[in-house]
């Protein structure tokens, strides 16, 4: 029987677990948010939600806030999605001070470390806008310092900070079974715990500021040696000339099972590396924030910094848009073999 990576706590909602119901004073979100997770009603809640960045991740969280019966205020970039999910019964902020103005507890979910300073740290950004006793939540991947520097920009305000990084790709977040990693103080954690337990299931305080951040960063580096040993033990079966899909099925049932294996070896043998999940290009820049995590510690990492070679050699190759299994394509070259079904 294949292991499962994740066990929820007995006191951790079971998925199957009704709330209860009201009338929903909004339509429909995309089919299936919330489901897998069994949050199917709507709950009066008094905490303010904002939610800051609208994207693969973001928008189904947000999904998941406002079906628990949440006051959610948006803000995106992009306003299709703000609009989007206005129709769902969303507030629409028309900037990030707007959202910390209206808002008790405001969440990000932002693609690199880049746009979540600037929209945490920068002028106009949440932070320099927080008020007193309000809790901005970091969401996105990023390092150490980028968590540490917010934190002590929130407690200038008067403000807490909570680093807060998921892991579950997509279906998850749709579903709200994420695994959600906090680092923080204890009283805010508190608080937003119970948005939290609406976007996932495997919701943990891991301790301090940065404690999330690293948890994450931690997941991030054995993601990136398994998406490498995947594609080379892929690689090594099919040029053996055994039957590649048969190996990833036995491989997968024995102890060299994975959850990437199990995710990955599909994309290979079907060549199907359109089907964006996570790019190379975004894991690249996790596993660059690990570099720089095991150099501040002065760890040793020869697997994650094999797996920064590799995925920085497959951006250089113009990889860096399809997904994280595409890093097989540089070895099979190399090999002179492709990976295919018999």
């Amino acid at each position: 029987m294949v292991s499962q990576p994740f066990l929820p706590r007995a006191n951790e909602r079971p998925q199957d677990s009704p709330i209860p119901t009201q009338s929903a004073p909004f339509s429909q979100p995309p089919a299936g948010c919330g489901a897998t997770g069994g949050w199917i009603g709507v709950i009066a809640l008094s905490e303010k939600i904002g939610f800051i960045g609208l994207g693969r991740m973001g928008l189904p969280m947000s999904y998941n806030l406002l079906r628990a019966g949440y006051d959610l205020t948006v803000h995106n970039r992009s306003q299709e999605k703000v609009r989007q999910i206005a129709d769902a019964g969303a507030i629409a902020a028309s900037s990030t001070a707007e959202v910390m103005e209206r808002c008790d507890i405001v969440l990000a979910c932002l693609p690199d470390v880049e746009t979540c300073e600037a929209v945490l740290l920068g002028d106009d950004g949440a932070l320099p806008n927080a008020r007193p006793g309000q809790i901005i939540v970091d969401h996105s991947t990023v390092g150490a310092s980028t968590s540490k520097a917010c934190a002590a920009a929130a407690e200038e305000r008067g403000a807490m900070f909570l680093d807060a990084p998921i892991s579950g790709g997509t279906e998850r977040a749709t579903d709200g079974t994420l695994t959600i990693m906090v680092g923080g103080p204890d009283e805010a954690y508190a608080r937003v715990q119970p948005a939290f337990d609406v976007m996932g299931a495997v919701v943990r305080h891991v301790g301090p500021t940065g404690s999330g951040t690293a948890a994450k960063l931690v997941n991030q580096l054995l993601v990136g040696v398994h998406k490498v040993a995947a594609a080379e033990a892929m690689l090594l079966a099919a040029k053996s000339g055994a039957d590649p899909a048969l190996v990833f099925e036995l491989v997968n049932s024995g102890w060299g099972q994975s959850f990437i294996l199990g995710r990955n070896a599909p994309a290979m043998l079907d060549r199907d590396f359109e089907g964006i999940r996570t790019q190379v290009r975004v894991f690249l820049k996790d596993l660059g924030l690990i570099q720089e995590m095991a150099r501040d510690l002065e760890t040793p990492i020869p697997g994650g910094d094999l797996a920064y070679r590799l995925f920085s050699e497959a951006v250089e190759q113009g990889l860096g848009d399809m997904d994280g299994a595409a890093i097989v394509l540089p070895m099979e070259e190399e090999a002179g073999f492709q990976i295919r079904r018999k």
